[in-house]
């Protein structure tokens, strides 16, 4: 007995108002059936190329207000954590700028130096330190009774004042180079005492004159007389040259100054020349104890006319 035909639904039709059927034999019948009910097999998932996404998944990305993107979402890097700056690389940071400030500080404004000697007692003592202002000269001039710090490019000094080892100098002169560590092993500290063209003179027991006007000095070492120096009382005489000033130690008995290096050359030897000097030195900042302004005594030269 050949198979029955049965007839099924076409669905790809132009008018949905007509059905089409297609004949089938009994066995394709079955098979069709059979094929239908079978149980899919489980996919791969590491083949597979979309995965599903839960209720409760899809419930979420809702309330967030974001699309769902059905299938597999490739895997998202995770971010990098921010680096923070180091704690070295800050300290290293600070510290350089601290450098550069200071040392642009002691080149244009101020710089420490400390008193190797007590040439200046009992206005500075040895070991005192002082700011010293690098505005002079420069934007403001020289003026008589200045106390300033110069460079001994007259050489001065038999040896620097202080010698220190190859380890030391190591740690030291970097820290004075920058600022951080009072300069003074090779500089001096003295009184200006006469300007360039400046009659500055002494008689023995008399007091020290600067074109012909007597000085009464109060900062002068109370047992010193004006004119007294390392050999006693002495008269001399000399003009300041161009370009160069007279200076002198307020512990007149214990300063070899302008009159020791002279050599009755009438004040050619003796003068430093103003391009040696530093600065003016405007206070005492150590020790605490000492801490004070170092003024110029104006009221001690404002009668020395100009020569």
């Amino acid at each position: 007995m050949s198979d029955r035909q049965f007839r099924l639904p076409r669905k790809n039709s132009d008018d949905p108002r007509e059905v089409r059927t297609v004949g089938l034999s009994r066995s394709e019948y079955r098979r069709l059936v059979a094929d239908t009910q079978r149980p899919q097999e489980p996919q791969d998932p590491s083949s597979a190329s979309t995965e599903s996404i839960s209720t409760e998944q899809i419930e979420q990305v809702r309330r967030k207000g974001q699309p769902q993107q059905v299938g597999k979402l490739p895997a998202r890097p995770d971010p990098e954590p921010r680096r923070r700056p180091s704690f070295l690389r800050e300290l290293g940071v600070v510290v350089g700028v601290a450098l550069v400030l200071s040392m642009l500080v002691k080149t244009f404004l101020v710089q420490p130096f400390w008193i190797p000697s007590g040439s200046m007692e009992n206005t500075l003592v040895q070991g005192d330190r002082v700011i010293v202002s690098k505005l002079t000269p420069g934007p403001f001039d020289l003026k008589r009774g200045d106390v300033v710090v110069f460079a001994d490019d007259e050489h001065w000094l038999d040896q620097p004042n202080v010698e220190r080892s190859s380890v030391a100098n190591i740690i030291v002169k970097p820290l004075q180079f920058v600022g951080l560590y009072p300069e003074g092993d090779d500089h001096l500290i003295k009184r200006l005492i006469g300007l360039p063209g400046d009659r500055v003179s002494c008689k023995a027991g008399g007091k020290l004159t600067v074109n012909g006007v007597a000085l009464d000095e109060p900062y002068v070492y109370p047992v010193d007389s004006p004119c007294t120096d390392a050999s006693g009382e002495e008269n001399w005489h000399i003009v300041v040259p161009e370009g160069r000033v007279w200076v002198m130690g307020d512990h007149r008995g214990d300063s070899a100054d302008s009159r020791a290096h002279d050599a009755g050359s009438g004040g050619k030897q003796g003068s430093i020349p103003i391009d040696s000097i530093t600065g003016r030195a405007v206070a005492i900042v150590w020790p605490l104890t000492r801490m004070d302004g170092l003024g110029s005594y104006s009221s001690t030269f404002d009668k020395v006319p100009n020569p």
